[in-house]
């Protein structure tokens, strides 16, 4: 079996892969790749990572957002979040945003892997998954870089931090809120 056949034989649909991890199964990894992207089978997303695409009806599907960002940054303590997500707190945001944004660790600054950017932002804390409570705390910390009006959105905040409880989100608020956030939090828990 050709070198080249022993590497595809190893690749999975739908998952990244990097270079290095690659290489434990080609004496010419580069060669290979490049061969492998030529005629379709692997894309490149990125310097050194690649992607095994997964046929469907509709064609080639792209590869998950969080297969991607685990790739990319060898781990999975991070946390895929979007200013879209605060649509649902029921606090007067509407907008649509093409934004993704990856709590990490790690990196810091917008990274295109394959046809997407990705916003890393470098944090000391955030929770597996987002809650209400998060990304409530979450909402009123990144207030100003969003299209609403600020004052409409907190007046919103205020009743909403009512109806939530009161111990997780002050939790959340101690965890994740900045100086600014925490201090506004305090008010609306009077």
């Amino acid at each position: 079996m050709p070198k080249v056949d022993n590497l595809k034989f190893h690749l999975r649909p739908g998952q990244v892969y990097r270079r290095e991890n690659l290489q434990q199964w080609t004496t010419a990894v580069d060669r290979h790749l490049a061969e492998l992207v030529e005629e379709g089978t692997l894309k490149k997303v990125a310097p050194g990572m690649y992607y095994f695409p997964k046929a469907t009806a509709f064609g080639d599907a792209p590869p998950a957002d969080s297969e991607l960002v685990r790739a990319y940054l060898k781990d999975d303590e991070f946390l895929l979040t979007s200013p879209n997500d605060y649509n649902g707190l029921g606090v007067g945001t509407t907008q649509l945003y093409n934004k993704t944004i990856v709590y990490n660790h790690k990196r810091h600054g917008d990274v295109k892997l394959g046809n997407r950017v990705f916003s890393f932002q470098r944090k000391p804390r955030f929770p597996k998954k987002p809650t209400v409570e998060f990304l409530l705390v979450d909402l009123v910390n990144n207030l100003s870089s969003l299209a609403e009006d600020p004052t409409a959105v907190l007046g919103n905040v205020r009743v909403r931090v009512q109806q939530l409880d009161a111990r997780q989100l002050k939790t959340s608020v101690k965890r994740f809120g900045s100086a600014k956030t925490q201090k506004l939090f305090a008010s609306f828990l009077q």
